[in-house]
């Protein structure tokens, strides 16, 4: 973790008002930059996706390694989506929302449902009085002594990367999101996307397995599916789930100090990161959502001292794993054996 972090935090959290109006003028997307950007993703998928299809029709077994960059386009292609669900891809809300809505059937991702899930996490990440919506479930270390042992055995199982990073998200991308979970009171547009969506998946799959067979729905779409969305959901983990984040209870919870501390700044390998559309700037994007991920560079470069806060490399977020549990004392995530051995928790 980077030691000088807090010297540039605090410099931030001075002047926060004054940042989020420096930050609005990186807000305007270029029409045409967005339009390349899902044409010089969506292409490539296609044509790695129909490299391994036919590689799988011709026996070509080798081939089939197409399907890793199949899924790394894929995964680009849910951060178009994302961007679309800000309203920061064309800045036109009915483009922005028919983009994401047709996204969502490669990526078995409902665009509405999920836009006003991930809306609420936005609006309360580091909060602990908040938890729950759009959110990895994350406990106190008061919350898990309180456990009866099988709700702690759950939550140790829960945490843990083969679940976490394997089953956890086969589960989410493959049934949790085919209805709308969390929202099911909520009225009838979390219905209409999550069974429109599923429609649409359902005739593409059909449409599929009549073209190419049912093998390359199996061995092709699946894995690309999976893969990718377990990397989206490790993503999606570090960049909440690392030593030096943010979590405050309600009554003290502000919203810039919270963007800031409480997500981080995954600063990734130039590859990775173009791949990842520069979702690794994850602070600036909980400051300010309405930048386009292809503009925030533009701001690390304009303003390095935001680059410091709540750095961490791909080594550091390996690290990462291990941190379950929010400690109120010492402010920061810790591991079981941490806790353990502070003799904070069984």
């Amino acid at each position: 973790m980077n030691a000088h972090a807090y010297p540039a935090a605090s410099l931030v959290e001075d002047n926060a008002r004054e940042w989020l109006k420096t930050l609005a003028k990186y807000r305007q997307p270029r029409l045409g930059r967005s339009a390349f950007e899902l044409f010089i993703t969506l292409t490539p998928f296609t044509i790695f996706w129909a490299a391994a299809c036919f590689s799988l029709v011709n026996s070509f077994w080798p081939g089939l390694i197409a399907v890793f960059p199949a899924s790394a386009f894929l995964l680009r292609l849910f951060m178009i989506q994302h961007d679309c669900g800000h309203g920061s891809f064309f800045a036109r809300r009915e483009l922005d929302d028919w983009t994401g809505r047709l996204l969502g059937v490669l990526t078995l991702t409902p665009y509405d449902y999920w836009r006003r899930a991930h809306a609420a996490h936005h609006a309360s990440a580091g909060n602990l009085d908040e938890r729950g919506v759009g959110d990895i479930t994350t406990l106190t270390i008061a919350e898990y002594r309180a456990l009866s042992p099988t709700k702690r055995l759950g939550y140790r199982l829960y945490r843990h990367p083969l679940v976490m990073f394997g089953i956890g998200p086969a589960w989410l991308f493959l049934f949790k999101q085919r209805l709308p979970f969390g929202m099911m009171n909520s009225g009838a547009l979390p219905w209409i996307s999550t069974m429109a969506t599923n429609g649409a998946i359902a005739t593409l799959a059909a449409l599929m397995v009549w073209t190419v067979g049912l093998q390359s729905l199996l061995v092709i779409h699946l894995p690309v599916v999976l893969i990718a969305g377990s990397a989206g959901v490790w993503l999606f983990y570090v960049q909440h789930q690392f030593e030096e984040t943010h979590w405050s209870e309600g009554q003290n919870w502000r919203f810039p100090q919270a963007a800031l501390h409480g997500a981080s700044h995954y600063d990734l390998p130039p590859v990775l990161r173009w791949l990842t559309g520069n979702i690794g700037i994850h602070h600036v994007h909980h400051l300010s959502s309405r930048i386009p991920y292809y503009r925030l560079p533009e701001v690390l470069r304009d303003h390095p001292q935001l680059a410091d806060i709540g750095r961490i490399t791909l080594w550091d977020s390996l690290k990462c794993v291990r941190l379950v549990l929010w400690d109120d004392q010492r402010r920061r995530l810790v591991s079981f054996r941490d806790a353990a051995g502070a003799g904070d928790c069984p």
